[in-house]
């Protein structure tokens, strides 16, 4: 009944978001009719990198796309450019429409296997087969996570973990250490909070950025297996661990621990509050690094003053070891089914593999989905300590959300949101996760 109804509620969304999309898309290249009337093939690329928020990423696209275009006369690449959150929206309503673009991006588990259980997914591994640079260039189970029942259907370009950020100035102020354990973390936010400073942003509004303090919790106080274990059936929601998990949050939210009205700002919103120096903390993924790092339009003198530091530990949690991360594959390249120049934008797929590989690290500051040969690159301080830490990591949970079913993904957003903004109680928020969960193992 549950998911009935959520189904429901999902198609009068997607079709709500259609329409709001139709507005606010950003479509980077000369219209369809003037494409189509060159004689070119024209390939439809839809990406969440706009200008305005990814500049570096956005410009990498853009020239892949020059160089292939040079190489290819007979092509031409239409984009279609998003912020994460709307591409999401929009691209439930155009597979409603059965009108995915021929290329796109995808997220791995959970987010990917409607899509293809839905018919509407190409396989991949033809084009990594066949290119010897391909075949054995992905970082080890990174590719694994777009596969179903054997066949890859999204081609990562992407790794992310997770870390905390923090503004070293405003440490350094209030003669503030990194904390390596919870109530070191806990004794760090009352300083802060007492001196008016915010200790830590956040953008609840769309549940996914709130969500790596829940997740971490529950890896640190339940341990590293928890949240997958609930995802497979082996645990339950509302296991003691992960009850404590959602309690610490509120507890972090009472204490003033967060930016005000956390519930109601986006990524950026939130992201704001630290790149301007008003929040000491930032836990975020690594897409975030390139402004830390390399982003051209940062001052030299902010990026100077940040530091990171591993989530820290919680005292008799059974989550022991620092070096466990929430995180798993970024987003990744699809080809859709239906295309009608599959053969263009594999071969396109391909190109753009390989080249985000060379020009993601040197040129955006990212950690990407294939294999890095440093040795040779000047590269930042930070990504250099990142790329170490990856290699000593222990254990990488991929985020719940990823893993979880898009209608277990949404309330899961949807439940951040409200625990953020002390709209249910924690006891409510594993319930309502539970009974979502208990009605799809039903089925």
């Amino acid at each position: 009944m549950l998911k009935r109804k959520t189904a429901s509620a999902l198609i009068s969304l997607v079709l709500l978001a259609g329409l709001a999309l139709a507005g606010c898309s950003s479509v980077s290249s000369s219209s369809l009719g003037a494409a189509s009337s060159s004689g070119k093939e024209v390939i439809k690329f839809m990406h969440i990198w706009p200008e305005g928020s990814s500049k570096a990423q956005f410009s990498i696209v853009k020239n892949i796309i020059m160089d292939y275009e040079k190489q290819h006369p007979n092509v031409k690449i239409e984009t279609e450019i998003l912020n994460s959150d709307q591409y999401r929206d929009k691209l439930k309503v155009l597979a409603t429409a059965n009108e995915l673009p021929d290329i796109g991006m995808t997220w791995s588990d959970g987010f990917i296997n409607p899509y293809v259980k839905g018919g509407m997914l190409e396989p991949l591994d033809d084009v990594v087969n066949k290119d010897s640079a391909l075949k054995d260039a992905f970082i080890p189970g990174v590719k694994e996570s777009y596969a179903v029942n054997g066949k890859t259907y999204g081609l990562p370009l992407e790794l992310n973990t997770s870390y905390v950020f923090y503004n070293k100035e405003i440490f350094k102020k209030y003669n503030l250490e990194v904390p390596k354990t919870f109530e070191e973390y806990k004794n760090v936010v009352k300083t802060l909070a007492k001196n008016g400073v915010i200790p830590a942003t956040v953008g609840a509004k769309d549940g996914w950025p709130a969500s790596f303090w829940f997740m971490y919790l529950a890896d640190r106080i339940g341990g590293p297996t928890i949240l997958t274990d609930v995802i497979h059936g082996k645990a339950k929601m509302d296991d003691p661990a992960i009850l404590k998990a959602a309690q610490e949050v509120q507890t972090l939210v009472d204490m003033g621990g967060f930016v005000k009205d956390a519930s109601t700002l986006s990524y950026e919103d939130a992201a704001a509050y630290f790149m301007y120096e008003k929040a000491a903390m930032f836990l975020t993924g690594l897409w975030q690094l390139p402004a830390f790092t390399t982003s051209p339009d940062v001052p030299q003198e902010f990026k100077d003053k940040v530091g990171y530091f591993k989530f820290p530990l919680y005292e008799g949690g059974k989550g022991t070891d620092i070096n466990s991360y929430v995180g798993g594959p970024g987003v990744g390249l699809f080809v859709a089914k239906d295309s009608s120049v599959k053969k263009e934008a594999k071969e396109f797929v391909g190109f753009f593999l390989k080249e985000w590989g060379k020009k993601s690290v040197t040129d955006a500051g990212v950690i990407p989905a294939t294999k890095v040969d440093t040795s040779k690159l000047k590269l930042s301080p930070m990504y250099m300590d990142i790329l170490k830490d990856l290699n000593e990591a222990s254990n990488v949970t991929t985020y719940f959300d990823t893993q979880a079913s898009p209608a277990v993904s949404d309330l899961h957003h949807e439940l951040i949101t409200a625990l953020f903004g002390k709209q249910v109680t924690p006891n409510e928020f594993v319930k309502r996760h539970a009974n979502a969960l208990a009605e799809e193992q039903k089925e």
